[in-house]
């Protein structure tokens, strides 16, 4: 049989009208297309690109209270002896001879320590008292160091300790060291400013002028810019103070204390540079470390460390220029004139100098 050169199409899978009328689909037709890119593709900005300025997202405690979980504490371990200390030092200022009376040096040491804790010149009255509950230590066996601790647990809950009374009326120099001291250290008089008022000389203004100055130049009054400006700026407030994370997403705790501390640092230069009170609110500088400035937008501030920088902005300038104000005086989403003008009417709504009559206008 000849083979044909024509191939037999193969039969119909079905002989039915469906199949029969089904019909396979054309291929699409093929069709030129082209791209072309912009020469100036949107992008987003930079900072959407850029991690949060804040350590981390924390929902449920955003009071910037460190985290503890626990801490252990061991120790000593066998101690022999109380061993040899500054505080022991300071208060043993003297040692009994073996088999010797340990009167005189017990009331040595018990009537220093009075006269500093009651913060007065102490009488006999004050010292015999104090030398029963010494003496009923030693009638007890103890030790030497044992009598001193059970006469100064005495003192320490001595109302005379506690607290500070004051007469009605002029206060005397005793009460005068007292007061001062409390309020430029936040701790009792030393032994300058006691003997000054025990011998009647601190209310002459020049030896009270004089040792107004010693005590701001001494380190102890940071307590002064820490506790009278703290209170008096409603700063202690910014401590329990979060600002809407969603609006504010860079704020944490390392940016609140950066506000605190520089507040710190301002008041504290007005202090011992002796400015003009004006200053306040109209000083063109301020001190920042990086973090700050980035903050702020001043550009130059590199590291952690603080510095001063000369203000060009005059919005910054000042007490109402700084972070740690405009917050203790804002809602957490927003600003608010009624919370801020509350805050300048209560501080400083404007400043008199005295035998001055430049007033200061706030319009911020």
């Amino acid at each position: 049989m000849p083979i044909s050169a024509t191939p037999t199409p193969p039969p119909p899978l079905s002989s039915s009208p469906s199949a029969s009328s089904c019909k396979s689909p054309s291929p699409p037709a093929r069709t030129k297309s082209a791209s072309r890119f912009s020469n100036n593709p949107p992008v987003p900005p930079v900072e959407l690109l850029q991690p949060f300025d804040r350590e981390k997202i924390d929902p449920i405690n955003t009071a910037g209270i460190p985290e503890i979980d626990w801490v252990s504490i061991s120790g000593p371990l066998k101690p022999a002896s109380p061993g040899d200390t500054p505080s022991r030092r300071r208060i043993f200022t003297c040692r009994p001879a073996a088999n010797s009376d340990p009167i005189p040096c017990a009331r040595q040491i018990l009537s220093a320590l009075a006269r500093r804790a009651y913060r007065r010149p102490v009488t006999d009255t004050d010292i015999e008292r104090l030398l029963t509950y010494f003496q009923h230590s030693q009638t007890a066996n103890q030790t030497f160091d044992a009598g001193i601790e059970n006469a100064l647990a005495f003192i320490l809950v001595n109302p005379q300790f506690l607290f500070r009374a004051e007469s009605s009326g002029h206060l005397n120099d005793i009460e005068l060291a007292s007061r001062l001291s409390f309020f430029l250290w936040s701790s009792i008089p030393d032994d300058e400013l006691l003997n000054l008022a025990a011998a009647g000389k601190l209310n002459e203004p020049p030896v009270l002028e004089k040792q107004i100055r010693r005590m701001l130049t001494d380190r102890r009054s940071d307590a002064l810019i820490q506790n009278f400006f703290g209170q008096w700026l409603y700063l202690r407030n910014l401590k329990a103070t979060s600002p809407d994370q969603q609006i504010f997403p860079d704020f944490d705790d390392n940016l609140r204390q950066a506000f605190l501390r520089e507040t710190d640092l301002f008041t504290e230069s007005i202090v011992r540079e002796d400015r003009s009170v004006v200053d306040l609110l109209t000083a063109n500088y301020t001190f920042l470390n990086e973090r700050l400035a980035k903050h702020y937008g001043i550009p130059g501030v590199y590291g952690n460390q603080f510095r001063r920088v000369t203000l060009t902005d005059s919005a910054r300038q000042g007490l109402l220029g700084q972070g740690s104000v405009l917050t203790v005086s804002s809602y957490a989403n927003r600003t608010s004139p009624v919370l801020r003008g509350k805050w300048i009417l209560m501080v400083n709504g404007c400043v008199y100098m005295i035998g001055s009559s430049k007033v200061i206008s706030i319009s911020r």
